[in-house]
């Protein structure tokens, strides 16, 4: 099954995933039914996730009925338990980057919140706009989600700035990346072209660097207020491994 997927996820591109992935979800979630792990997102149980990775391949990552992955489980827990995201009376306006099927329905469907989607190419897009150069006025939208965007955008710095500019002040932003909190120093080499030997050394084919810990820095320095949000070391030991979280994982919460 990992080959499987490996091999769908590294020759299949992602906008045409995300339209297959309709019809496949509800075969995967009924021959996977169980109750070993458990997706929060809509309570539904299964014997095992599916494996996920361009590169090497975790087990237990991608719920078969919402086709969460693990940093989008533990964002929903930090959202529902530590936020007003889904309780709030007053009338939010949301910002989604590259929106994630595991919440584009239920966000999509939430009273409290006046949504919009952006993406150069996503078929979930309402808006199609370059992250760096956004048709966004200063200080529109209450609360952005850009999760797992700035890996691939060659200017970051350029692409942090539009985001510290459409958010209003007091607002909250939740700019998830992937990691290495090994690394004291984010990596890149633009003279890595080869697909292949990406994927070897940033994880996947269309990523461009490696953030490290500097990460939450430069975001301060372009006038974030930043939280390193350790979520799961707020959760019980046996939930993390129910919902199969990343253990350790950072959430940036950004304000202005």
């Amino acid at each position: 099954m990992k080959k499987l997927f490996k091999l769908i996820l590294n020759t299949i591109p992602r906008p045409i995933l995300i339209r297959l992935s309709y019809a496949a979800r509800p075969v995967l979630a009924l021959a996977l039914k169980g109750n070993k792990f458990t997706d929060p997102i809509d309570g539904k149980s299964f014997r095992m996730f599916l494996p996920y990775g361009y590169g090497k391949q975790r087990n237990n990552a991608l719920s078969p009925s919402t086709l969460s992955l693990e940093r989008h489980r533990l964002l929903w827990l930090y959202l529902k338990n530590e936020t007003d995201f889904f309780s709030s009376k007053e009338k939010k306006k949301v910002l989604h980057f590259a929106p994630e099927q595991a919440f584009y329905k239920l966000f999509r469907n939430q009273k409290n919140i006046q949504y919009t989607t952006t993406d150069l190419f996503s078929p979930l897009a309402d808006v199609k706009a370059d992250i760096c150069n956004l048709p966004f006025e200063d200080n529109s939208y209450d609360i952005i989600f850009c999760n797992h965007v700035l890996e691939h955008i060659p200017d970051d710095t350029k692409a942090m700035h539009e985001l510290y500019r459409i958010l209003k002040p007091g607002g909250m932003a939740i700019l998830q990346i992937p990691q290495d909190l090994k690394r004291d120093v984010t990596y890149a080499d633009d003279s890595i072209t080869d697909e292949k030997e990406r994927a070897a050394i940033f994880g996947q084919y269309d990523h461009v660097r490696i953030y490290g810990r500097d990460y939450f820095d430069k975001l301060r320095s372009i006038g974030f207020k930043v939280i390193e949000e350790d979520y799961t070391n707020k959760i019980a030991p046996e939930l993390v491994e129910q919902y199969c979280l990343a253990q350790g994982e950072i959430i940036p919460v950004c304000h202005k």
